[in-house]
């Protein structure tokens, strides 16, 4: 597969992934709903995903789809919104991949679906994809149901479907704002103080794309580390005591499990927001 098209080529996630397939050799189609705030390195074909023959039209002539345009957090619209956008969408793009005979279709799902915001205890830690579904939100729902698309879409199509759970996307500029969290663990407690460095959540998407998979599959993306410096286990006894852990982790290993991404997709994170602050 050498001509991807990336859906939400705009946004953060969307952005990074276009400069990281150029770099591979890929050749890109790159849509989005609005214009991109700078050169993206190709022309962006604007598109509305919500109707069909938009997204019919957008993936024509691609050999595979990088779909990462959706409503990318709760609270941004209305629930009913986010909930029905997202879904439309994404059955969109996923019903026009099948039909036009792309060979493989990888697609934004959500650390949310795992159950996020953490307001009560998870149930172990760390959480990996058997912590699923536990949607708290229309947002968390529109991923949950479009992961159930998925795999339907899949099974009739045969065409693999890889879920990306992408925990919080975040880029250098933001590790500053690490250390407002560091003197009360509470304030990132929502997603086991998590988050996944641009850049190689961009080199997971690549990764899905090139990996043997078949059906429909879904794999948490997430650091090595986590956003704190005090110990992952002193973190996890302090503020949710009755999690039990299930493994021995490191001093400051995430808490949210990639074992399943490492080993299928070949997924190991290169950056860390400890090499940007000291």
């Amino acid at each position: 597969m050498t001509r991807i098209c990336v859906t939400g080529a705009a946004g953060r996630a969307g952005r990074v992934t276009v400069a990281d397939l150029l770099d591979h050799g890929y050749e890109v189609i790159a849509t989005d709903a609005v214009a991109p705030a700078g050169d993206l390195g190709v022309p962006l074909v604007r598109a509305d995903l919500t109707d069909y023959g938009q997204a019919v039209e957008i993936l024509a002539g691609a050999e595979a789809v990088v779909h990462l345009a959706n409503i990318p957090a709760p609270g941004r619209h209305t629930p009913v919104t986010t909930l029905t956008a997202n879904v439309t969408m994404n059955y969109h793009v996923f019903t026009a991949a099948t039909q036009l005979g792309l060979r493989r279709v990888v697609w934004a799902s959500s650390e949310t679906t795992l159950g996020l915001p953490f307001d009560v205890h998870p149930r172990y830690a760390p959480v990996d994809e058997n912590h699923y579904p536990y949607p708290t939100t229309s947002y968390a729902l529109s991923k949950v149901t479009s992961e159930t698309l998925a795999e339907q879409v899949s099974a009739w199509s045969g065409v693999p479907f890889v879920a990306l759970r992408f925990s919080n996307i975040l880029g250098p500029d933001d590790y500053p704002g690490f250390r407002d969290c560091w003197k009360d663990p509470s304030r990132r407690k929502w997603n086991l103080w998590g988050y996944i460095d641009q850049r190689d959540a961009a080199a997971a998407c690549r990764l899905a794309l090139e990996a043997d998979v078949s059906g429909s599959s879904a794999y948490v993306i997430a650091a090595a580390d986590t956003v704190m410096t005090q110990p992952s286990v002193e973190l996890l006894r302090q503020v949710f005591p009755d999690t039990p852990l299930t493994r021995d982790i490191g001093e400051n290993e995430a808490l949210l499990a990639i074992d399943r991404a490492r080993d299928v997709l070949g997924f190991a994170p290169r950056h860390s927001w400890r090499d940007h602050l000291h």
